[in-house]
């Protein structure tokens, strides 16, 4: 049921990708125009240039390739993951969900540290990647994080923790819900916390900035949110035909989302924006922002949350205290929206420390 699986993007598909670059059709751009208007021209043709010039994604499969992938099918999805084991057969399993417009790849520069401790299992979202397209509707986060449940059963996993950020926060979060006798644990870098006026709690000035950033998030719903959740298959028509509209797309959010401070390289960008070109996937991928709004009960595992300063939205404490088992709170100095990517130390670091002091009370059961 188990398979292994080895990345190999047929050549073709590459060439494809290089003709395509090669004939884009550039908008005219107003001058002075900066930001205001969107993505600069100017900085999208040095992206899109070194993406059909200097890029390699040989070079970057033959590294993604050094990691043990395999796929299943559950409900009759295919699900690609990573599965990495520890050199200590005791250790916890832990299942590292990522968002969009990430994958698996955000987790790269963690695995190496986290696996000292820790068995991995980091999935690809159905409708994503080599997980993807998605044929049928429905794939929401409580359906992936019970098909997350199913994957670590098949892995021999009885007891194992959860951690995620953006759409991987709420997978893990159900997760922790749907499977409250076998998740140990709950860690989350993406955790909003919504303004409550009734809850009668005095906030902190640093935790009313916070509150405020969540409230113009919730003012003005960013417009790729909108198009994705009203209208993916129309917005993934653009997006699956043009490399450049793909490129655009989710560069943006990268350049938008990350601390000014992350050094996540040009080609690491373009490693994960490949993914999605030659996987076909930005539509399916997109039908989560549609399909997601599903309301659980709150996550009764315990519970740690790593705030990080240039992040989309802020985590409030008092506010997340009401709604969850919070045993651990860290709030970084540095780090934006993709967390193991930008601050990699910083985050294995957080992520070792609430599994192990949650794992000394607890006797995980490792893979057979």
């Amino acid at each position: 049921m188990i398979k292994p699986f080895r990345i190999d993007v047929p050549q073709a598909d590459l060439d494809d990708l290089a003709d395509r670059l090669s004939r884009t059709r550039w908008p005219n751009e107003v001058a002075d125009a900066g930001w205001d208007y969107g993505f600069p021209l100017a900085r999208l043709r040095e992206l899109a240039e070194h993406w059909r010039t200097g890029y390699d994604w040989r070079e970057h499969e033959a590294r993604l390739n050094e990691l043990p992938h395999f796929t299943t099918e559950i409900e009759g999805q295919n699900i690609h993951f990573v599965h990495v084991r520890s050199p200590r057969p005791d250790a916890l399993a832990l299942v590292l969900t990522h968002g969009w417009p990430g994958s698996f790849l955000e987790f790269l520069d963690v695995v190496e540290p986290l696996s000292r401790d820790f068995h991995l299992v980091i999935p690809s979202i159905p409708g994503y990647g080599f997980s993807g397209p998605t044929h049928e509707r429905g794939w929401d986060v409580v359906r992936i994080a019970r098909a997350w449940a199913e994957l670590m059963r098949r892995l021999g996993y009885e007891r194992y923790g959860a951690q995620g950020g953006d759409f991987g926060s709420g997978v893990s979060l159900a997760l922790g819900t749907v499977e409250p006798e076998r998740v140990v644990g709950v860690h989350v870098n993406y955790l909003p916390t919504r303004p409550d006026p009734d809850a009668g709690i005095e906030l902190s000035e640093s935790d009313e900035a916070r509150l405020d950033k969540v409230r113009r998030l919730m003012a003005n719903r960013p417009p790729f949110q909108a198009l994705q959740a009203l209208t993916p298959q129309t917005i993934g028509y653009a997006l699956t035909d043009s490399p450049v509209g793909q490129l655009a797309w989710i560069a943006e959010r990268f350049a938008e989302w990350t601390d000014p401070r992350s050094q996540i390289s040009d080609d690491r960008m373009l490693t994960d924006i490949s993914l999605y070109w030659l996987t076909a996937t930005a539509a399916s991928s997109a039908r989560l922002h549609h399909d997601a709004p599903r309301r659980t009960e709150p996550c009764q595992a315990p519970m740690g949350v790593a705030v990080l300063p240039h992040d989309i939205t802020q985590s409030v404490r008092p506010l997340a205290e009401r709604l969850y088992d919070i045993r651990h709170w860290s709030e970084f100095e540095r780090g934006g929206h993709f967390a193991a990517m930008e601050v990699p130390e910083l985050f294995a670091e957080d992520v070792r420390d609430f599994f192990l002091t949650l794992a000394k009370d607890d006797h995980p059961v490792a893979a057979h």
